[in-house]
């Protein structure tokens, strides 16, 4: 078997549970599958519970909540408290849709640990139209009751063509919301991202300003706001160490009980994928075809095999090589060493040539209807 070697070395140290695919809002960069609109299948109460406890007991000690909207499942509390009982560090990834005071006290007192908050931009007209939906103020409103309550402000912005050069004003907004961490990530191109690429990718110029306004905001506020400022792939040369190594650290259950290395792993092609209405989580971490199929270094194609960075950036996104160069197995593209390396450069000169902005329709997650600004 593939790294079967690993298998014997390794255990999962970060679960997310995907609750649910329904969302309330139409974000046209959101990662999830393309077909996820069509799949209405959830696990119910009992079998979460199961996910946790043998998740558990593999070794998993953080625990993400998330989705689509983690809120829209009337079990999450019951979830987060049992959660709680087995001493996960737990973390609600959340639109903030479906919050209320009383709820977040229910939270609370079910031992939620930490919220993460998503904004898409800093002024009520951008982030509604890039969300599809009006949440801004009703997200301003979450904010302050999530610092009210006596949880760390973590804010998170999904940086695109659309937003990033408004990054000075989006941390402006933070700071006034008293936020004490904020994420700035540009998106990956998974997803409903890869399918909008065409009028999301920034030119470098654009991550360039961003990058320095995110700078000068850090000098300017001191240790009052951590700033984290992730940049994106496309540019950079080097690939990231996707999950910190395929089958080395993450497992993502899906809604409908599917048992994931990574994010984007259902859309790669001949892998069967296990569910865990079928088998157990330990069986599946250390058993099955998935999780080995990319651990360790014996899959590696050249350059990647002989590269001395291997062992660091693990040949980078098996999803990502294979959305832009058809095998998961190839060089990850965003490398510069990759053979496929002029997909990603012939993407950015698009972006610089289109930098004045696009009348190409957005695809939104529902129904593959189509929005234009």
């Amino acid at each position: 078997m593939v790294g079967s070697a690993l298998n014997e070395a390794s255990h999962p140290l970060w679960l997310l549970a995907e609750l649910t695919y329904r969302c309330p809002m139409q974000c046209f960069f959101c990662s999830n599958p393309l077909a996820f609109a069509t799949n209405r299948e959830e696990l119910d109460t009992e079998q979460w519970l199961r996910v946790l406890r043998e998740a558990r007991e593999l070794g998993a000690v953080q625990l993400g909540f998330s989705g689509g909207e983690p809120l829209l499942r009337s079990d999450l509390e019951l979830l987060v408290a049992e959660a709680d009982e087995l001493k996960y560090y737990t973390n609600l990834i959340t639109s903030g849709l479906g919050m209320s005071e009383g709820r977040l006290k229910a939270l609370k007192e079910a031992g939620l640990d930490h919220i993460q908050l998503s904004f898409q931009a800093s002024s009520a007209e951008l982030n509604d139209f890039i969300g599809g939906t009006k949440t801004f103020e009703k997200k301003r409103e979450v904010a302050k009751l999530i610092k009210a309550h006596g949880y760390p402000m973590v804010l998170n912005f999904v940086l695109h063509r659309g937003n990033i050069d408004s990054v000075e004003s989006i941390l402006q907004m933070a700071a006034e919301l008293e936020a004490d961490y904020v994420e700035l990530a540009n998106v990956q191109y998974g997803g409903w991202a890869k399918l909008n690429r065409s009028v999301l990718l920034p030119t470098r110029a654009q991550l360039e300003r961003a990058e320095a306004a995110a700078n000068r905001f850090r000098e300017r506020i001191g240790d009052r706001m951590r700033i984290f400022y992730v940049v994106s792939d496309y540019y950079e040369g080097r690939p990231k160490p996707c999950v910190g190594g395929w089958g080395t650290t993450f497992m993502q259950v899906t809604p409908d009980g599917t048992v994931l290395p990574c994010h984007g792993a259902q859309e790669l092609p001949g892998l069967d994928l296990p569910k865990v209405q079928d088998a157990s989580l330990r069986s599946i971490w250390y058993d099955s075809e998935l999780f080995a199929r990319f651990r360790g270094e014996s899959w590696m194609k050249e350059p990647c095999r002989s590269c001395p960075e291997r062992s660091k950036d693990f040949g980078g996104c098996r999803c990502q090589a294979y959305a832009l160069t058809g095998d998961p197995a190839n060089t990850d593209p965003t490398c510069q060493l990759s053979e496929h390396h002029h997909v990603v450069l012939e993407a950015i000169e698009h972006a610089r040539q289109s930098e004045q902005g696009s009348t190409l329709p957005i695809f939104r997650n529902v129904r593959n209807s189509k929005a234009q600004r």
